[in-house]
Order: structure tokens, then sequence, then C-alpha cells
């Protein structure tokens, strides 16, 4: 038996899981979520139990310091060195990584490199690999990159407009995003429906505080909705999605801001948090509307549209849906948002059955017995396919 951490750092998150192998059970597993915020929260399972802390956590480094700190204290280890391998999640390959891979200082300065493409993950990632690194220095260390489940896109879906030689010149193109739970949720799909994958036509919608929806058409991404960074796509936590790049020089020509300043903004200033002026968080939103603030509503709203809409795309994409996957932190935990997305594609059959869509977490078909459509709700298991590339690509024997 052996011990395999696997990590998943966001944007404004890190979780964990602690894995024997090869019986895959979780020996604990947590969640650090509200990073950067006075009152984030650090969750950890002791004994099956949930325990939550409420506690200032400024950065991702000191989100991996507390991680391993618990571990100890709660003699979930008795010495970090039981823990054979760790894998850590990295939002962005670019055109460098088609597979997971061992890290190494050649690793770190090509994911270093890709950083402009995944600015809001890949450094968080990269501090994540080099505090555990300091850790564990003689472990094998495997990274596992988002972008691989997309490289089966068509060039009609990857490529842009734009002229071809920033494409053969600078890779300028679309990499996706949530690759690792894109696949993970769409075999899932498959499983539970009792039908081969190659079969079937699946909309994964990845839905957290960072979110893309992805067509899956007999087990491979055909398109997905992140493009060359996280930044493309539907409004999210605090990034803008899809806009007319002149607002760019129209907003820089009214306030004078810098390229990087807008950036700035659009990656971190924009979305739930631009538009609501209140927070990032889904939950402070949905408890706003409940206290009747329009511009809470709106932010949700303008998300919900925007995942119908590339749903309606994909279902033409496909020549039609066969399923629908919520996941993700609001995918699995928001019965509002799945059902106000429903509710706008009804047009293509789908229906979801209230009582069902109440649910929370947890495996289950939601969709009604005359759906047209499966509505299907998967808790992402991202960690797990983390933690069987970390035995594959590092060849650890169990």
């Amino acid at each position: 038996m052996k011990k395999i951490m696997s990590v998943n750092a966001g944007s404004s998150s890190l979780k964990f899981k602690l894995f024997e192998m090869p019986s895959e059970k979780v020996i604990t597993e947590g969640n650090v979520e509200r990073i950067g915020l006075n009152d984030a929260y650090f969750t950890i399972k002791v004994n099956g139990e949930k325990q939550k802390e409420v506690l200032p956590i400024p950065t991702h480094k000191e989100a991996v310091a507390k991680l391993l700190k618990e571990l100890l204290a709660k003699g979930i280890v008795k010495d970090i060195k039981e823990i054979s391998g760790v894998g850590h999640r990295i939002v962005q390959g670019g055109w460098y990584f088609s597979d997971s891979c061992l890290v190494n200082d050649d690793t770190i300065a090509k994911i270093e490199e890709l950083c402009p493409l995944g600015p809001l993950h890949n450094p968080a990632h990269l501090i994540g690999i080099r505090e555990f690194m300091k850790v564990l220095p003689d472990v094998p260390h495997v990274v596992v990159f988002d972008t691989a489940f997309h490289q089966t896109m068509p060039e009609t879906s990857f490529m842009y407009a734009i002229p071809y030689d920033w494409y053969e010149t600078y890779k300028v193109r679309k990499y996706g995003a949530h690759g690792t739970s894109h696949k993970y949720v769409a075999l899932r799909c498959a499983e539970m429906l009792g039908k081969d994958i190659k079969d079937l036509n699946i909309v994964t919608c990845h839905l957290g505080n960072g979110a893309s929806i992805s067509a899956v058409k007999g087990g491979k991404c055909i398109d997905t909705s992140m493009g060359l960074t996280p930044l493309e796509g539907i409004p999210m936590g605090t990034r803008s999605g899809n806009l007319d790049p002149t607002v760019l020089s129209f907003m820089a020509s009214k306030k004078g801001y810098t390229l990087e300043e807008l950036i700035t903004i659009l990656n971190k200033k924009s979305g739930y948090l631009g538009v609501s002026g209140i927070s990032n968080d889904s939950r402070d939103l949905e408890e706003a509307v409940s206290q009747g603030n329009e511009r809470a509503r709106l932010a949700l709203d303008l998300q919900y549209k925007r995942i119908a809409d590339y749903i309606g795309s994909y279902y033409v994409l496909m020549g039609g849906i066969d399923a629908i996957v919520f996941t993700a932190g609001i995918g699995e935990n928001s019965p509002r948002c799945r059902r106000s997305v429903i509710d706008r594609i009804q047009v293509l059959g789908a229906k979801i059955d209230p009582e069902m869509n109440k649910l929370r977490g947890k495996e289950a078909i939601l969709s009604t017995e005359d759906s047209k459509i499966k509505v299907l709700l998967i808790p992402t298991e991202e960690e797990l396919m983390i933690a069987r590339d970390v035995v594959r690509v590092a060849k650890i024997e169990l």
C-alpha cells in the first residue's frame, strides 16, 4: 500500500485528497476556500468527520503550510515522509504537454513560461509544487494537465480567425481547462447510464469559481468554452468571460488603463464580483438575491444565460445531446443554478425534477422520466484521476 497526495490548486482554493493505493481509499480530504480573504475556510476530514476552521489565509503558500501542519497535528500521518508521491493539477500545459509527466527543473520552467496563459492558476500551482517539494524532496512529483483532454478538438474548434502566423509562431489557439474533471464526469456519466461512452453525446458543465463547458462526443472533447487562457467563455467568479475586444481600447481611452491593468480587471474584478459589487462567491450572491438584491440576481443570470448558450451551440455541433452533467462547487451544490440553466433549454426537451434537484453533492440523475436529455449531478473526482496518474507516470510499485 502507498499513500498518494493529490493537490488541486484553483484560483481561490486548494483541494486535497490523500489516497491509499491501489485500493483508492480516501484517507483524508479537505479544501481551503476563499483564499485571499480574512474569512477563508479550511476543512479536513478526520476519521470520517469534517472539521472546519475559519481563518485568514492570504495566499496559497499559507494554504499549503496549513494543510501540512494539520496532517501531522491530527495524526493523519505520523511523518510527512509516509507520502509516496504527490500529484499536482496544472491548468495550462500549452503546446509543451500532451500528457502528465514527472516534475523536474525543465517542467517547472515550462509551466512558469505558460503563466500568462493561466494567470490565476499556474502561479498558484507552482507555489504548491515548490512548497510540497521542500517537504518531500525525495518522492516523485507528477503534474497532470487540464489541457490534455482537449487535445482532440478539431481545428475548427481550437483555431481563432486571426493572422495564421500568430498560431504558427506563437501558438495562439484555444487550449481549454478543467480537462481532468470533464474527462472524469463524462466517463462516470456513461457508467451511470449503463451505456458505452462511444455512443454518447455529453455536455459537461464544470461550474466553480472558474467554470467551463465542454462538448464530449464519443468520449472525446470536440469543443470547450475556455480558450487561450481561462478568461474566455462564460462569466465566472471574478472573470468576465467573452466580450468585445474593443472594450479594452475604449476603457483605456476613458480611464487611462494600461493593457496589463485591463487584463487584471477582467481576470480578478469582473464576473460575479464586478457585476454584483458584493462577492465572487455564488453562495453570497444567492443570499443577496433572497434579500432582493437585483445586481446579485443579474450577476447570476448573466452566467446562467451564457451556459445555456453554450449548451445550445453544442447541441447543434454534436447533432443532439444525450446527457448534460453538472459538476464542481456550484454545479454540485446550487439547485438554483441547475434549474435556471435547464429552464432556459426546455426547447431542446430537457426537464429537471424539482425534488431531485434539491440534492447537493451526491451522484444522481436529476431529469424527469420524459426528459429527452438526461441531466446528471456528478461530483467531480479530479483528485482520483491525478492519483492514478502519479502511480502510472512515476511507475510506483503497489
